[in-house]
């Protein structure tokens, strides 16, 4: 745990079939409405919205929408008129967040997101357990980009690298999880998570500074207020 791991995970991979990864990311949005991941993700929402009332909110790596769909019912909720991206890789995670969100008004570009090129920028961009997939420069490579597409800001949610958080999941993953990508990724992601020294690290390489915070349980919150 000294040091992030770098292997990789499966759900990596390109030839993972449609069904494995739809119920990855079925399992996955409810890991993250039961610890928290959602909470998190609208806590750095509010911090960046700071009141206003009409917003664009870019998601990369948005998986199977789960993040967006969270979003989507706060702002609802708070009368928030909002449009909304979402930016993935994999072919398969964008047509399971379209089943996801059916009938919902999203941007969907699978697409690198290095390669996506904006009319009109978002007003805040975020990441939900996606930079832990990458190595430190990558990270910061991340940051530039977010902070250069972003008119307001950005915020990443992601994993404490914790042995108590990698135990935990590892067990829950193995008694309730049907899903083998989920029980061999969810312990894997945590050795590839983050302490602090990390995030100041890439804070450094990418020359860009932002506020750290830990969250229940074993998340960090970093926030980028332009």
């Amino acid at each position: 745990m000294n040091q992030r791991s770098n292997q990789k995970e499966l759900l990596d991979r390109d030839d993972i079939p449609f069904e494995h990864i739809k119920k990855n990311m079925q399992e996955l949005e409810t890991i993250n409405t039961l610890l928290g991941g959602h909470r998190i993700t609208l806590a750095g929402l509010r911090h960046l919205l700071n009141g206003s009332k009409q917003v664009h909110i870019c998601e990369i790596g948005c998986g199977g929408g789960d993040n967006l769909k969270a979003i989507m019912a706060w702002c609802r909720k708070k009368n928030i008129s909002a449009t909304y991206t979402g930016i993935d890789i994999k072919a398969t995670c964008i047509e399971y967040a379209k089943e996801n969100l059916a009938g919902e008004p999203v941007n969907w570009i699978c697409s690198d997101y290095r390669d996506v090129r904006f009319n009109t920028k978002p007003d805040i961009i975020f990441s939900s357990l996606f930079c832990h997939h990458f190595n430190d420069d990558e990270v910061a490579e991340i940051f530039r980009w977010k902070y250069e597409n972003a008119r307001l800001g950005f915020f990443v949610n992601d994993l404490h690298r914790n042995i108590i958080a990698q135990r935990s999941i590892q067990i829950l993953t193995q008694l309730f999880s049907s899903s083998y990508l989920v029980k061999n990724d969810a312990p894997l992601s945590v050795k590839r998570g983050f302490r602090k020294q990390d995030w100041l690290t890439i804070f450094n390489r990418s020359g860009i500074h932002g506020e750290l915070r830990w969250e229940w349980a074993f998340r960090w919150l970093v926030i980028v207020k332009k």
